[in-house]
């Protein structure tokens, strides 16, 4: 008779336990030293693994054999870090589950989980999110809820499949603007950190951008730009509350005279003057010019190019119409970038200027 291990779990709490031998402990289920010449090789088979509600300090480093594995749960322990050895070698996982652990970060060799689609490390101790996680370009949820993160890797553009962004009961002071280029977006949950205003990205409306690196699309002038903004991802569900959002509470201010460097006059002449092939034959031999000019942004009034000189404005949005929500708040800040005061005066727009306390 064979035994079928594609399923173990060796969970204190579960009602399904399944142990290749009835007597043996769970270090030696893991290990396999009660039956390494039978057991071990159903061992390998294995498809799912649950190791939630114990004492693991570390990955058991047995785990790296089991290649067939594709989900993977070790919630409710006292894990500090994820080996790299082991990580490097569950390139079949699909699911992996971290939740209730201590872990202050994540290897960079989470990115060698190359078909991971789900992630959840809620209630740890994060206080980084490495960029490579980014480079999962099959993850379809992450859940980072209740832990210190101050911030979100600007690479999380690249995350081109992410349906649920999870990340509620953190310290996140800004979102990278590269969150506005998630098209399959469905769910974000920010609520509970410390946000004050929500992100505009400029991005290049031609079909073909999709095809160059985002911080190339700046400096692409042969396409139409527009600037994009939460509205743009077409969520179901959006959670936002317990924010110290900016309030539209009027005031006047004063006007400080503007003096332009003469880096931000030539960028400016550059984007402005140069349009489509022009502006890329100029920059073909000039690599690092068009690395400075990548940083580029578009004016939210006059469509015009600028690179280091800005005023940060913010428009009020009503998302009640397009968005599910649950927050008695409907109306939410979202940043925009104008290039001078002349634009800021201008009349028919909806922009103010951001007056901190």
């Amino acid at each position: 008779m064979t035994l079928d291990l594609s399923v173990l779990c060796l969970c204190p709490d579960s009602q399904t336990t399944l142990l290749p031998q009835p007597s043996c402990t769970h270090a030696d289920a893991i290990s396999c030293k009660s039956n390494p010449t039978s057991v071990n090789i159903h061992l390998v088979l294995l498809t799912e693994l649950n190791l939630g509600n114990n004492s693991f300090e570390a990955l058991p480093e047995v785990l790296k054999h089991l290649r067939q594995l594709r989900k993977l749960h070790l919630f409710d322990n006292k894990l500090e870090a994820l080996s790299p050895n082991v990580l490097e070698c569950l390139e079949n996982l699909t699911f992996l589950n971290l939740n209730k652990n201590k872990l202050t970060t994540l290897p960079e060799e989470i990115c060698r989980l190359a078909q991971l689609k789900y992630l959840t490390v809620n209630n740890n101790q994060l206080e980084s999110v490495p960029s490579k996680l980014c480079l999962l370009q099959h993850l379809c949820e992450l859940h980072l809820a209740h832990n210190k993160l101050k911030s979100l890797p600007h690479d999380i553009g690249y995350l081109t499949n992410l349906k649920k962004l999870s990340v509620p009961r953190n310290e996140i002071q800004v979102l990278p603007e590269e969150l506005c280029v998630l098209r399959n977006l469905k769910v974000l949950d920010v609520a509970g950190n410390q946000l004050h205003i929500f992100p505009t990205k400029e991005m290049c409306k031609s079909k073909s951008a999709k095809h160059f690196p985002l911080h190339c699309q700046a400096v692409d002038k042969s396409c139409p730009r527009d600037q994009r903004n939460l509205l743009y991802l077409k969520l179901e569900e959006f959670y936002y509350e317990q924010n110290p959002l900016l309030e539209k509470d009027l005031i006047t201010s004063t006007q400080m005279n503007e003096v332009l460097t003469l880096q931000e006059i030539t960028a400016r002449y550059i984007l402005n003057g140069l349009s489509g092939n022009s502006l890329s034959e100029a920059l073909e031999h000039y690599p690092e010019a068009r690395k400075i000019l990548a940083h580029a942004s578009l004016c939210a009034v006059c469509k015009r190019s600028f690179l280091n000189t800005w005023l940060e404005c913010v428009s009020f949005v009503d998302l009640a119409k397009k968005i599910s929500i649950t927050s008695p708040v409907h109306v939410v800040p979202i940043r925009a970038l104008l290039c001078s005061y002349k634009c800021f005066n201008e009349s028919g727009h909806q922009f103010y200027g951001i007056a901190i306390p």
